[in-house]
């Protein structure tokens, strides 16, 4: 039986006038999967906050980093930069630093059924040639330290994909997706899902895409705004869904 989690406004809608402005992100999305990792804490040891304390409409917030919008209720997630512009901090094996939901648990990439559906805009996109990752798909990390996948937003609309070759990472391929200008409204959904890797944009037909040696890695989603540059980004958020 496939089960179903979507994380959405209470009210059934993908825009923000079903969004309560006056509840922290906990009371308009379901975040009962998630933890989220935070630019801030020591380095390679970022502050992490647990789904429990995300939860319900009295949730964690905080209004530098994930936040729900006052004037739409939409979840907002900001970086302020890099180490060296902003003095954030990074997890272990990374450069970058990030606001990101990360899947608590993991799946097998042979299921039937894997897949991230979020409705978006990026109104600030980093200044890095791929731009900010604003969804991936990560392996477990007693695996690898690497993903398998990682979906970029550039500051000239330019959507991406870029997938490892190897589980020991550093090379991976890009895909272009194509142009979504800047603050526009979208929607993409990655699967991984019966071996297959694909990602679809606006729901067009999915992209099939090769995983090379990955050979199928237990995996988990990760969603949010994992920075690239040296300047800040900001990412909204309407709508999340896993399903598996």
């Amino acid at each position: 039986m496939v089960i179903k989690i979507v994380i959405k406004a209470i009210l059934l809608a993908t825009s923000a006038a079903a969004l309560n402005a006056s509840c922290s992100p906990g009371g308009n999305f379901d975040l009962s999967i998630w933890d989220l990792q935070l630019p801030i804490g020591s380095p390679g040891a970022v502050e992490t906050i647990s789904s429990n304390s995300l939860q319900g409409c009295s949730g964690w917030q905080d209004f530098d980093y994930f936040f729900t919008e006052s004037s739409d209720g939409v979840l907002v997630m900001k970086v302020p930069g890099s180490v060296a512009s902003s003095g954030c901090v990074t997890t272990p094996n990374s450069q970058h630093c990030r606001t990101e939901l990360h899947e608590k648990g993991s799946w097998d990439p042979n299921d039937e059924n894997n897949r991230l559906t979020v409705t978006l805009s990026v109104p600030l996109p980093d200044n890095s040639g791929h731009g900010t990752v604003i969804g991936q798909i990560h392996i477990l990390d007693s695996i690898s330290t690497k993903p398998v996948a990682e979906l970029y937003y550039s500051s000239s609309g330019a959507l991406a994909m870029g997938v490892e070759r190897t589980r020991e990472g550093g090379n991976s391929i890009f895909t272009p997706l194509g142009q979504i200008p800047v603050g526009q409204i979208f929607t993409y959904e990655i699967r991984y899902e019966s071996n297959v890797l694909s990602v679809l944009v606006n729901g067009g037909a999915p992209i099939q895409l090769s995983t090379f040696d990955l050979d199928a890695p237990l995996s988990y989603f990760k969603c949010g705004n994992y920075n690239q540059g040296d300047s800040s980004s900001s990412v909204h958020f309407f709508q999340i869904a896993v399903a598996h």
